[in-house]
């Protein structure tokens, strides 16, 4: 028996990450809401959901709703997440999980005291190619770790998209970066060196570069940038022994490629193209409906925003 799924909001990513998932997997999609009636309507009949609502309350307050799924702009993360936490319903959260760590703090406060589950979408840590990339760390394949990178880019987003708003929390770090972090802090325990970043208007970072230092002596950059000439999502590890490309590790639905090289040659190995927002729901789906363990839990959202504070202020400029 497939879970009955509230969809807050008519996203662009909610296709890739929730509707695609969900009819793979056998879930229903039963409400949504959008501030723009509309919008909600074409969403609904495009996508098979079952009914729109008039409001992001009224989702998450319908009774057939089990679970929430909250693709809404930054901003918006926690206060409706509070929500569905209050109506005591699980709620899949797209990263990053809040503004700040404070605000992190007090979701997590709230779900924990409550025993709902809200996960934040780190869909990469799902997929076999990331998990393929950290293994050869751990398994010491490629040696003593000694650099992490994670460059991501993509086009500028449209003058009114959200995501160049500082009153809906948005930034290259918040959209982009948060990956690159939370990246290098499953890999170990990093800290902050330094950070420079490139504002588009007062407190908007159009491109935010963090480099980190690992307690072994390793180092990290991550990179973001929304004002590039085209889209890139790739990881790289560097060993004593070896190095490791992920080629694209935020859609291997698009290349799931991962090149390997040693002094014994070069390995490229693809590990499959179905969504890593597939893995991420089932395995979602399987701790709400089974009680599975997760690879993250609130406590991990809450580190992983502040890191994110700390390299806006690393860049001179305010955490959201």
């Amino acid at each position: 028996m497939g879970l009955k799924f509230g969809v807050l909001g008519a996203s662009r990513i909610a296709e890739l990450a929730i509707v695609g998932p969900a009819r793979e997997l056998g879930h229903r999609l039963v409400a949504v809401a959008a501030r723009d009636p509309r919008r909600a309507h074409e969403f609904a009949e495009k996508h098979g959901v079952e009914r729109v609502l008039p409001t992001y309350a009224d989702v998450i307050d319908e009774p057939e709703v089990e679970v929430v799924y909250n693709p809404l702009a930054n901003a918006l993360h926690a206060p409706w997440n509070l929500a569905a936490i209050a109506a005591r319903k699980p709620v899949l959260t797209e990263k990053p999980f809040a503004r700040n760590r404070a605000e992190a703090q007090r979701v997590a406060g709230a779900a924990d005291a409550a025993g709902i589950t809200v996960m934040e979408g780190f869909h990469y840590l799902f997929h076999p190619v990331t998990r393929r990339a950290f293994d050869l760390v751990r398994d010491g394949i490629l040696g003593e770790m000694t650099h992490v990178e994670v460059r991501m880019a993509m086009p500028p987003p449209p003058d009114a998209d959200p995501r160049w708003s500082r009153e809906l929390a948005g930034g290259a770090l918040m959209d982009l970066g948060c990956y690159g972090l939370h990246v290098m802090r499953q890999l170990g325990h990093p800290t902050i060196v330094r950070a420079h970043a490139e504002q588009r208007t007062a407190g908007i970072d159009a491109w935010c570069d963090v480099e980190l230092a690992f307690p072994n002596g390793g180092t990290g950059l991550s990179a973001n940038s929304m004002v590039a000439d085209d889209y890139s999502f790739t990881l790289r590890i560097v060993g004593t022994k070896g190095d490791v490309l992920v080629h694209n590790f935020i859609k291997p639905h698009l290349d799931d490629r991962l090149t390997i090289r040693t002094p014994d040659g070069t390995t490229v190995e693809r590990l499959g193209t179905r969504p890593s927002y597939t893995y991420q729901l089932e395995a979602f789906a399987s701790h709400v409906q089974h009680g599975a363990t997760l690879p993250i839990d609130t406590a991990d959202a809450v580190q992983n925003m502040a890191y994110v504070d700390a390299a806006y202020r690393a860049a001179g400029m305010s955490p959201r």
